[in-house]
């Protein structure tokens, strides 16, 4: 199956767009993935070099250590050493193969599987606060199993904070029957009504039946 990803992101409110600590990023090599990253200072410039080697770090595996949790610790502890010293940053982040959802999470940044005919999964509960870049990273891992319908989506605490787990719910199930670019809008539009002190970024993602449209991101 093929997938389909959108994601976005706005700044807290009264600060410029690039000011924006938060980033996030979609690909397709070797396997669709996509990953949020919730900066601390520097303009977002923390999250978008964490993401920045992390696309390297998968663009080089094998689709084998794409699944394997092992692979994805080695990775955060790559990047925990790589940005010691300076700005800290979460991470969430999952990639694709076949049905299976296999990730990481380190910090505050959450994943959830909403499912459409079924209760919504926290997949990220375990998770420490503790951020990349602080020496002391604890990573935990992210793994799910999607069916067509299902709904994963990443959320920076801005985007999660004023919504909880029946809010996003809410949020995902309003829009998903539109066009799926709807989605991650529809959950900062959501979090913004109820009241942020933050950046807010949202990641969804979905397995595409044949008779679902083509692949977007954003």
């Amino acid at each position: 199956m093929r997938v389909e990803t959108y994601g976005q992101s706005r700044p807290q409110e009264g600060r410029q767009q690039t000011q924006n600590q938060d980033a996030f990023a979609i690909g397709q090599v070797p396997v669709p993935y996509v990953a949020l990253c919730d900066g601390a200072g520097n303009a977002q410039g923390v999250a978008k070099r964490a993401l920045s080697l992390l696309q390297t770090f998968l663009k080089e595996a094998t689709l084998g250590e794409v699944l394997r949790e092992e692979t994805w610790m080695r990775w955060t502890k790559s990047l925990d050493s790589a940005l010691l010293g300076g700005a800290e940053t979460t991470l969430v982040a999952a990639a694709v193969l076949g049905n299976q959802v296999a990730g990481v999470v380190v910090g505050d940044s959450r994943s959830y599987v909403v499912r459409l005919d079924g209760p919504t999964e926290f997949v990220t509960s375990k998770a420490s606060k503790v951020r990349l870049g602080s020496g002391e990273a604890e990573a935990v891992s992210l793994r799910a199993l999607l069916r067509p319908r299902d709904v994963l989506v990443l959320l920076s605490d801005g985007a999660w904070g004023p919504l909880g787990t029946h809010g996003v719910e809410k949020a995902v199930r309003s829009a998903v029957l539109k066009h799926f670019s709807e989605v991650p809008q529809a959950i900062l539009d959501s979090a913004a009504k109820h009241g942020r002190a933050d950046d807010m970024t949202a990641v969804a993602l979905r397995l595409m039946t044949s008779s679902s449209g083509g692949l977007g991101s954003a």
